[in-house]
């Protein structure tokens, strides 16, 4: 097995002291450096293929240097986008990330929670909302810094990352109501998502200011099959009178395009529909989606800057930090038939 290159061996080469390679070689501490002595100890590391210890570094500075990522469903085509905005912060720090898929499951995400914990991750970015009691509970006892990313959850006093489902919203609504739609249907995601509220509240607002007439429709889970199961329902009613679906997400939205074609139905000729989060692929459906575009990589980012600030300052005051997010109109809406 070939020798482990030491610090001082790097320190020696590059004429510097081995605290000023340990700054150096640490991304978070690098600035301290001036940039050509800098630039001098990385080339001495590499050409000894010098590897610093990580592990060593946590001992000194008492940091893991891990971070917990829990989502609630890595099918969902949101998320991936998110998580490679998290450790594309993280990594040039020297983190590395723990992520857990809890599938949904409040079982799951007790048990992703109390692991993470235990193998003393320095903070987690939780994407499920954490809205069980006992998980706030159990994270406020742990003391570990957490931020929360695209779902809020009451009375947690944790830091949120979110795109503005308002503005979303507002700019869907006012976009079905300048193509003559009137009577709209909004298929929206389970209540206990603090998302699925906000944009169905934010529904309401939208279509009262608009004087447009509003039914929403909740689908059990925010799944292309629920949507499809909703709109199948709204479909076979008699006397239909709606002209556009707006789904709370696009996985909805896509249920909603193959119920439309299914009942033999063209869309947008017959029924407009919108979504939300242009996940990957949104204009690749047939039509392409009209939907609201949320920037879920910079929600990653930014989420990980947040809890990098709580791991180095201790918590502040909680904040709810809303990025801007855009309409994309495609194909699936058009103005109302005559």
């Amino acid at each position: 097995m070939a020798r482990q290159v030491t610090i001082s061996e790097v320190a020696k080469l590059a004429g510097v002291h081995t605290s000023t390679v340990s700054r150096a070689l640490n991304p978070a501490t690098r600035s301290l450096v001036n940039e050509k002595t800098a630039r001098r100890v990385i080339t001495a590391a590499e050409s000894l293929n010098y590897s610093p210890n990580i592990m060593a570094r946590g001992l000194r500075t008492r940091l893991s240097m891990t971070i917990g990522v829990i989502i609630p469903d890595l099918t969902n085509p949101i998320f991936p986008s998110i998580i490679r905005g998290i450790e594309g912060h993280l990594a040039p720090l020297g983190y590395t990330t723990l992520l857990a898929d809890v599938d949904g499951s409040n079982a799951l995400e007790d048990s992703a929670i109390s692991s993470l914990v235990q193998r003393q991750v320095d903070g987690l970015i939780i994407a499920t909302g954490v809205e069980q009691s006992s998980l706030v509970k159990a994270l406020s006892q742990s003391g570990l810094p957490v931020v929360l990313v695209n779902r809020g959850a009451s009375e947690t006093g944790y830091p949120l990352v979110t795109g503005d489902d308002d503005m979303g919203i507002r700019a869907s609504v006012e976009h079905l109501h300048s193509l003559g739609h009137r009577n709209i249907i909004h298929i929206a995601g389970p209540q206990s998502f603090s998302t699925s509220r906000g944009r169905a509240d934010a529904m309401k607002r939208a279509c009262a200011d608009n004087s447009m007439q509003l039914r929403i429709v909740e689908a059990s889970a925010l799944t292309v099959e629920q949507g499809e199961k909703v709109t199948d329902a709204l479909l076979a009613e008699p006397n239909r009178s709606f002209t556009a679906l707006q789904a709370s997400t696009d996985l909805l939205a896509l249920g909603a395009l193959r119920a439309i074609r299914k009942f033999g139905l063209s869309c947008p000729a017959d029924i407009s529909v919108s979504g939300f989060n242009d996940m990957p692929f949104a204009e690749e459906f047939s039509p392409g989606l009209t939907t609201v575009r949320v920037p879920l990589e910079e929600i990653g980012i930014e989420s990980a800057r947040q809890l990098m600030r709580a791991i180095k300052d201790g918590p502040g005051s909680p904040l709810v930090l809303t990025l801007p997010v855009s309409l994309v109109v495609r194909a699936s809406t058009a103005r109302v038939s005559i």
